[in-house]
Parts: C-alpha cells; sequence; structure tokens
C-alpha cells in the first residue's frame, strides 16, 4: 500500500533546485510489510489484446500498449501518480551540485522474478547497458548526446549519478526508465537477438507468464515477492476480440472505451461505471518540407490551417469526444497549456488569399483505421475549395508508423498519446536539431527550422526556475501556433467503462490518458 508522506510533484522539485544548494526529498515510505502471497489470488483482469511486440524494453512496439505491458514486468527508480512523481525503486532522492548530481537511496529487500536480489550493481549497470545498447523507450538521449555521464556505487543501496549539465528535465528522465538485471544481461552482446524467457524477468509487480504474437494475447501474474504494494489482481490477461463491446457485455473483458453514440445505455447504471480521461491522445498532420519545399512557406501552411475544418472533424469522426487541438500544441487540460496562441477555424476565403490563387497537389499519408480515412476525406473536401488537392494513400498503422519515421511522405495523419507528457515535447516536435525517436509521439518536422524556436526550445530545457521556464514554454506555444509548423488536430476525451462491482481500481496518472497502462491501476493503494 502506497503511504506518501509527502507527495514530490515535478514542479516542487525544481523549485527546490533553485532554492538549495542541496536537494533532498523527503522520505516517502511505501508500506512493504504485508505479504503478496494472499493478494487477491482468484481476480484476473481481462482487457483487449493485439501484437504490440515482446514485453522487454528492446523488443516491444513502440507505441503505449506495447511499451506499459513492459512497465508492469520492469520497475524504474521512481513512478507517477495523480498529481506527480513518486518514489518507487529509489525510495528517496537528492540533487546536488545544482542539479548534476542525483543520490539515489534504493528500498532494502527487492527481488527479481528469479530470486536473486536487486542492488546497486544492477542500476549502474543498466545505465551502463543503455548507452551501448539504447531501449525502445529512451528518455536519456538529448540531442542525441547520452545524458548521464557516470553512475558511482556509494554502497549496496545508494547511487550517485552525474549527468552532462543542468537540466529541468533530469529527473523525469531518469527516473523512469526500466532497471534490469545485471546477472543475465551482462551475458548479453546483442539485446535484438535475446529471445529467451530470461529477457522478461524484472522486480516488478507483474512476471511474464505467456505471449502470442499470431493471436495477440499475453499473460502476466503476480510476483508474490514483490517488495512493493500488494498486487490487488492476481492475472492480467490480454486476449482477441473482434467487437470489444459485444466482449465487454459478454463479460469477456474487463475495460472498454466507449463512442458517445452508445454510451447512453451504461449512464444511470449502478452496474456500470464511466470514467472520462484527460485530452492527452490525439491527432496531428505533419507536413514534409524535405520532400516537398513550398511547405517552407508558412502563407501555404496557414491555408492549411484555414481550409481544414477541426471542429467538423471533432464532430463527425471523434462524436464531439474531445477538445479541437491547441495550435500551440500542449492541449487544454495540460499543467503548462497557453490560451493565448493562435486559433483558426475554418475560412475558405482567407485560406485562398494566402496562397493567391496558385494550385498544389499533395499526396496525404494515413493508416487504414475507418477514423483516419474519414478524416482524411472531409480535409480532401474543404482544401479543394482552396486550390489544394488532396490524393490519399491509406496503409495498414504500422507501415504508416514506419514511413512517418523514416521521412517517407508528403503530408501525413498520426494519432498518439504523449500530450500530457513535459513541455519538453515542443523541442522534441518543433525544434530542428533533435534527433529522431523511435516513438511516434517525437521527432521533429522534416526540413523545418526556425531559429527562435530553437533557443527556446533549447533555453526552456536548462531553465530551472519553474516560473521562468513557463513564460518560456508559453511563448513557445505562441510563436509555434503563429508559423503552423504542423496542424494539431483534435485532442480525445474517452470513455473508459467498467464494472465497479468486478474492479474499480482504475486510476490515471497525471501525464498519462490511459488507466490500464498505468502500473498503480494494478495495486493496493491508500
Amino acid at each position: 500500500m502506497i503511504n506518501v508522506l509527502k507527495k514530490f510533484s515535478i514542479i516542487t522539485f525544481l523549485v527546490l533546485i533553485i532554492c538549495l544548494l542541496t536537494v533532498g526529498c523527503d522520505t516517502k515510505s511505501i508500506d512493504t510489510n504485508s505479504s503478496n502471497e494472499d493478494a487477491n489470488k482468484n481476480l484476473v483482469i481481462r482487457l483487449a489484446g493485439g501484437d504490440w511486440g515482446y514485453p522487454n524494453p528492446y523488443k516491444h512496439y513502440p507505441r503505449g500498449p506495447g511499451g506499459f505491458k513492459m512497465e508492469l514486468i520492469f520497475d524504474s527508480l521512481l513512478e507517477k501518480d495523480e498529481k506527480g512523481i513518486i518514489p518507487w525503486l529509489a525510495k528517496d532522492w537528492k540533487i546536488e551540485n545544482n542539479g548534476k548530481e542525483y543520490i539515489f537511496t534504493l528500498r532494502d529487500n527487492v527481488k527479481w522474478h528469479d530470486g536473486k536480489n536487486f542492488n546497486a550493481e544492477d542500476v549502474k549497470f543498466t545505465f551502463d547497458y543503455y548507452k551501448n545498447h539504447p531501449p525502445v523507450w529512451n528518455s536519456l538521449l538529448v540531442d542525441g548526446k547520452y545524458i548521464i555521464e557516470n553512475v558511482e556505487i556509494l554502497n549496496e543501496n545508494k547511487v550517485k549519478i552525474y549527468v552532462n549539465s543542468s537540466n529541468a528535465t533530469y529527473l523525469d528522465r531518469i527516473g523512469k526508465m526500466r532497471i534490469i538485471p545485471k546477472h543475465i544481461w551482462e551475458k548479453v552482446d546483442d539485446p535484438q537477438k535475446f529471445n529467451s524467457n530470461k529477457s522478461l524477468i524484472g522486480c516488478g509487480p507483474y512476471k511474464f507468464v505467456s505471449y502470442n504474437s499470431e493471436q495477440g494475447t499475453y499473460k502476466l501474474e503476480a510476483f508474490k515477492d514483490y517488495w512493493g504494494p500488494k498486487q490487488k489482481v492476481s492475472a492480467i490477461e490480454w486476449i482477441p476480440v473482434s467487437d470489444p463491446v459485444l466482449a465487454f457485455e459478454k463479460g469477456e473483458i474487463d475495460l472498454i472505451s466507449v463512442s458517445p453514440d452508445i454510451i447512453s445505455r451504461y449512464e444511470n447504471n449502478d452496474e456500470f461505471k464511466i470514467s472520462r480521461n484527460k485530452p492527452f491522445w490525439g491527432y496531428r498532420l505533419i507536413f514534409n518540407m524535405n520532400k516537398r519545399p513550398e511547405l517552407k512557406d508558412v502563407n501555404l501552411r496557414k491555408a492549411f490551417a484555414y481550409g481544414i475544418d477541426r471542429e467538423e472533424i471533432l464532430q463527425k469522426v471523434g462524436r464531439g469526444s474531445g477538445i479541437v487541438a491547441s495550435m500551440g500544441y500542449i492541449p487544454k487540460g495540460h499543467r503548462w497549456y497557453n490560451d493565448k496562441v493562435e486559433k483558426y477555424s475554418l475560412n475558405i476565403s482567407k485560406a485562398k488569399n494566402f496562397i493567391k490563387g496558385k494550385k498544389y497537389t499533395f499526396e496525404l499519408l494515413i493508416g487504414n483505421s475507418n477514423k483516419e480515412v474519414k478524416m482524411a476525406e472531409l480535409m480532401k473536401l474543404t482544401l479543394q475549395k482552396v486550390g489544394i488537392n488532396i490524393n490519399i494513400k491509406s496503409v495498414d498503422m504500422k507501415t504508416r508508423d514506419s514511413l512517418v519515421k523514416n521521412s517517407d511522405f508528403e503530408l501525413a495523419i498520426i494519432g498518439h498519446g504523449g500530450w500530457g507528457k513535459d513541455p519538453d515535447s515542443l523541442r522534441e516536435l518543433y525544434a530542428s536539431n533533435t534527433k529522431e525517436s523511435k516513438s511516434p509521439a517525437s521527432g521533429c518536422i522534416p526540413g523545418y527550422y526556425n531559429e527562435e524556436i530553437n533557443k527556446l526550445a533549447k533555453k526552456q530545457m536548462y531553465e530551472l526556475n519553474p516560473q521562468k521556464r513557463k513564460e518560456i514554454i508559453f511563448k513557445l506555444q505562441e510563436l509555434i501556433s503563429k508559423e503552423v509548423p504542423q496542424i494539431p488536430i483534435y485532442n480525445t476525451i474517452e470513455n473508459f467503462v467498467y464494472r465497479p462491482s468486478k474492479y474499480n481500481g482504475w486510476m490515471y496518472r497525471y501525464d498519462h490518458h490511459y488507466a490500464e497502462h498505468c502500473k498503480l491501476s494494478y495495486l493496493e493503494r491508500k
């Protein structure tokens, strides 16, 4: 059970790092005395399946459904709850030398799933190994440079991590990396070829049982020797589902996202509970200015902005369940959202004025989901009135993701999560010197360059005063909205339905949009 004496948010940390030469977090305790052996032995949660890759740090697909299964198996130094960062494998931490040294005190009596003891050697090994063998989700690279210079073992339960600069994002970046067991991975030269079940041994609350890529099934079971909060769920299974609503109503799965069209059947019914998430998943239209240099003209980009009816797309594609996305990218509901950005609604005559009678034809790459197809068709209809013709190319999601990653497109629609994370996401998306990422939620816009955006994006990262950093982030959003380097379309607000009589532990992290992805959803809490 989590008993946090004093929750430590990222903003609180940043205030303290400015105010003190040495920064220490108050000891935050988690009740680890109760045995996990009697933890709800018969409660199995079943969720809709799908193949999202092998759930270790090197083989999962770089989207949430892949990564968050992995994170149930592998623990990190820090975790996140509804308010901010909380202690996890590290029971406390302090920051020294103006943010260039991080000291983490590790918990006692932590075991790996194979029964071996966890200690500081594993932490040092993990960060050394990740430098030479980057995992799929790698927050330790900033502009292509590895942020950790050295990891020093102070004793078996304490490490000091030296970083390359004082940076507002480093606590989060270090804290969320998954720790891997030295005694297994030190023998592995190529993690991509390591397919043994030993690659799935972590020290998280759930241990790996099975995975079938063809059927898209996974099974995880509660680890009885887990160091931390007791598991409320004995096993989690992801199963094949053709119709999620039908499967839910038959009791085959325990949580679904329901469209507004049918939400009424679950309202005013004590059997069900409805939970609505924050709008931290969304769609955006990306311009490839390398393939189509004419898109470097801000007037053409503004013609797109005024020539797309994002409100109509929200109503007809999203059934009104969401918000029109901010042209400054950071969505409403985010603690760093700036409402004073430029706002673009459909205005065909204004759009035409920006391109002054010129005609254009572009190929638009999309996934093959019904939503993306309809979205593209609605864009095509209104842009045609402006003088911009669109040829739609539809492929499966993984092919689309790969083509976008390799910049093999002219225009592309992509939907993803991550809109609720630290506002350094603006640098990851808009700064021209950002290195490529494996995640659809980050990676720069091909061919886009703006010197002021580059400078502000870099400046905010090194500004440790939260209020000053907020001012920079707000200015960035306003500038981005005027520049229109891409077009955020809409952010989803989903209706999740479940039966509280079966399970009522679902929660949302402060920066994330899906309850089923959150580790704390499956653990006892105070």
